[in-house]
């Protein structure tokens, strides 16, 4: 039997890396979960996102740049459906093992592109 999404370590880590941010929340539907600041989505936990298989990580990205990481590693990244052509990328965490420095980043530089001003620049880069 699947193990339930609330008991997945990788949503569990993820959470605790988004809810860290100034004024983010987590909303939970059946196995996904959707990370927003104030009004506006900047993580989604996907699993099994419309009988794809894949456990993932969905992302906001700069213009262009989630293309730039699924042609740099296609084994590891995609685009995700639906959200892909808005500048969402996906990191898949259910291949090899996950690079949580990276993730964090990732999560960091969305939220960055999704809070308000005030609330982004409380928020540094991963170096």
């Amino acid at each position: 039997m699947p193990r339930p999404a609330q008991d997945d370590p990788r949503l569990v880590r993820l959470t605790k890396l988004c809810l860290a941010l100034p004024e983010a929340t987590c909303e939970r539907s059946g196995r996904h979960a959707t990370f927003r600041v104030r009004t506006k989505t900047f993580a989604y936990f996907l699993d099994n996102h419309h009988g794809d298989g894949i456990v993932a990580l969905a992302w906001r990205t700069a213009r262009g740049e989630n293309r730039d990481w699924v042609a740099a590693e296609p084994s590891r990244f995609f685009m995700p459906a639906y959200i892909g052509p808005r500048g969402w990328a996906g990191l898949r965490l259910d291949v090899g093992p996950i690079d949580w420095r990276e993730v964090e980043g990732f999560v960091r530089d969305s939220y960055r592109l999704a809070a308000p001003k005030r609330l982004a620049t409380t928020v540094a880069p991963i170096e």
